[in-house]
């Protein structure tokens, strides 16, 4: 299940405060400053630090180029 969008515009990194990249078919955000992805877990994003996981530049480059992918928060 894909997360609501009103959560999707408050939704920000929780160390830098930018805005995430949410990819619904991987169910995770993605922060592409710092190369760390947080998983959803059923239909509730995860965001603590301690359980980020490090991304490959192989799997930023895809996130990226997900057509279904869409960028958090309010400033965009």
């Amino acid at each position: 299940m894909a997360l609501d969008s009103f959560l999707l515009e408050l939704l920000e990194d929780p160390l830098d405060h930018g805005a995430l990249l949410y990819v619904p078919s991987k169910d995770l955000l993605f922060n592409p400053r710092r190369l760390i992805a947080y998983e959803v877990r059923d239909s509730i994003p995860v965001m603590l630090p301690d359980e980020a996981r490090r991304v490959s530049d192989e799997e930023a480059a895809a996130f990226n180029d997900d057509p279904d992918a869409r960028l958090t928060g309010t400033a965009h």
